[in-house]
């Protein structure tokens, strides 16, 4: 599978399934089955959504044939399962427009400066977009971009700058260990001496303190200083009440995620209390050739369950064929006894 981060041109598919997660994972398999080609698009920097993200060692007890297994064997179950179709994956980017360019055909736009054009969009974004909490620090507004960064897209931008990453996390762990031969200088700053990351990474991190590589303070950020957006120093609170200055060009704040909706709101489909209405034998949105599918969607009787996303995703592709192949007659075969479905897939 192709992991895309960067392309200059516009990157034409059959289907944009925006969402990563189990949902729009399993949406490739029956889209790959139909012979159709798709992009996936994620605001994450992994696969899986917050299965991924939030909980990868949640056991899940209802999907069919499976008594138990974690949120993130799950995720590598599917991702094992799609190899046959090749999609390709652009993460750490989020869409922020869609216009209709074409019957049927879009131009999708991310944040990133990314361009798509596609004949179906699936929506499979679970609750919404996942956000970086902000830090309840006054005045951090006008530093975000310039010198607060809440995700790493290019660690390059990063090279010999004086770094303070901000958090106990896997994030903050894992990128303190990856930008600390980038650094001119690096400190991590957490409230506490405990850690939440992975014991592996904890070790790596306190290797570096001990050699002197990196600091590591225990406080909270109170204040920012600097002026038109760029960063000269933070002023911290230490566990004890002291407080000092932490010289910094660049602050990485790495407090968790939580959902929201986001750019969703804004790309003309009909909502529901932040949810879309869909149509309940295709999946299909207000706005034809756009999908939605998993906790994104509501219709009458809606179940939030990941084996719910699974069937929707399968009767969203059948709808997406007749757009992608509108002169095809499509033809409903099993996987069981179908030779040429066993042909995509690999199957002796």
């Amino acid at each position: 599978m192709a992991f895309i981060t960067l392309m200059s041109e516009p990157i034409k598919t059959d289907v944009l399934i925006i969402g990563a997660g189990p949902c729009g994972l399993f949406a490739v398999f029956e889209l790959g089955l139909l012979d159709m080609k798709v992009h996936l698009v994620d605001i994450l920097d992994k696969v899986g959504g917050q299965c991924a993200e939030l909980y990868p060692e949640k056991p899940i007890y209802d999907i069919p044939a499976i008594p138990k297994l974690s949120a993130q064997e799950l995720v590598t179950a599917l991702m094992e399962q799609i190899k046959p179709f090749n999609p390709a994956f652009h993460l750490n980017e989020m869409v922020e427009s869609i216009e209709r360019i074409g019957d049927p055909l879009f131009r999708v736009k991310t944040d990133n400066g990314k361009v798509f054009e596609t004949k179906v969009i699936a929506i499979a974004a679970g609750g919404g977009s996942f956000q970086p909490k902000r830090p309840p620090i006054a005045g951090i507004e006008a530093y975000e971009a310039k010198s607060v960064h809440y995700a790493v897209r290019k660690m390059e931008n990063f090279r010999g700058k004086k770094i303070l990453i901000a958090g106990g996390g896997d994030s903050a762990l894992d990128w303190t260990l990856n930008l600390a031969p980038l650094a001119s200088h690096l400190t991590l700053l957490h409230r506490r001496a405990d850690f939440r990351a992975a014991p592996d990474s904890v070790n790596k991190m306190m290797a570096l303190v001990n050699e002197g590589k990196i600091d590591l303070v225990v406080g909270q950020v109170t204040s920012l200083d600097g002026a038109d957006g760029v960063l000269s120093a933070v002023n911290v609170k230490r566990s004890d009440g002291s407080a000092f200055h932490i010289a910094c060009d660049a602050l990485l704040p790495f407090f968790g995620l939580t959902m929201k909706l986001g750019p969703v709101a804004n790309w003309g489909l009909r909502l529901d209390e932040d949810l879309i209405p869909v149509d309940t034998g295709t999946f299909e949105t207000s706005e034809p050739g756009i999908f939605a599918i998993g906790d994104i969607n509501t219709y009458p009787g809606k179940l939030k369950l990941i084996l719910s996303g699974f069937h929707e995703g399968a009767l969203m592709a059948q709808k997406a064929h007749r757009y992608v192949y509108p002169d095809k007659k499509l033809t409903f075969q099993y996987t069981t006894s179908s030779s040429s479905l066993q042909k995509k897939l690999g199957v002796n």
